[in-house]
């Protein structure tokens, strides 16, 4: 089998990191990345593993960027990159194993399931979440500030069993984060050029939620579904607002008399 290198990025982590570590230690690497603004235990728990443990502080400034300083400096040919609210599956490793004995792609598929206040979302579009996780070493993720993936692979294979997704910790961390890709969001449909009108701002949130809700049969996923979907549209009428926001203020006085 072909070595392969586990990249976990971690920040403020204490309550994940261990178990994230021990989910990988069939890797022949594990290199964990933390956000040298991480103030709890997570380097130090990482740490004490020792041995194909290796941890490393680096400025964390957005996913992508962290991750894509992280592979060149992997070891090993192959990564897997895992987050830490997240377990590989049994089956799943034993699928990644026996791929890489003769290895056909150039990245791999992995189905990931999302469980939210104690349950499994099984509709609301989550049933078919997919992400690439597997991969050789030269590829990297594309420079988006919220949501990128990797690119550059030639061919895509897909992969049996599945991630395990544990989105919701509690109410504290999980608004921060819904914060702040909301945030990233934003700044990224400013780069992009997009519009912030009240249409965006309004009307966006209300498609989202009724895409989610009712015509991806969110509603059978029962009150965890119902909140999932209305936290969605949420953080699409945060990212909008907040668009308006960066639009204001990168205006020129001019601009804004004229308005």
């Amino acid at each position: 089998m072909e070595k392969i290198s586990a990249i976990i990025p971690a920040g403020n982590e204490e309550e994940n990191i261990k178990g994230a570590i021990e989910s990988v230690l069939w890797a022949d690497e594990i290199f964990v990345v933390v956000d040298e603004e991480s103030n709890d235990k997570t380097f130090e728990i990482a740490s004490s593993f020792g041995g194909k443990v290796r941890v490393e502080k680096h400025e964390y400034v957005y996913s992508a960027l962290q991750k894509n300083w992280a592979i060149p400096r992997a070891k090993y040919e192959w990564i897997f990159l895992l987050d830490c609210d997240e377990r590989p599956n049994d089956k799943l490793v034993k699928s990644i194993k026996d791929e890489l004995e003769k290895p056909e792609y150039d990245a791999y598929e992995i189905k990931r399931r999302n469980f939210f206040l104690g349950k499994i979302l099984k509709f609301g579009g989550l049933s078919n979440d997919k992400v690439v996780r597997l991969f050789r070493r030269e590829l990297r993720y594309e420079d988006k500030r919220v949501h990128a993936e990797i690119v550059g692979f030639s061919k895509l294979g897909k992969l049996e069993g599945f991630l395990v997704h544990h989105t919701f910790k509690d109410w504290d961390s999980y608004l921060e984060k819904l914060n702040r890709y909301s945030i990233w969001g934003a700044e990224q449909a400013l780069l992009n050029n997009q519009k912030a009108g009240l249409v965006n701002i309004l009307l966006r949130p209300l498609h989202r939620f009724i895409k989610q809700y009712f015509l991806r049969l969110g509603f059978l996923d029962g009150i965890p579904g119902a909140v999932n979907a209305s936290l969605g549209a949420y953080s699409v009428f945060l990212k909008y607002s907040i668009l308006y926001h960066l639009k204001m203020k990168s205006e020129s006085p001019k601009e804004k008399e004229a308005k």
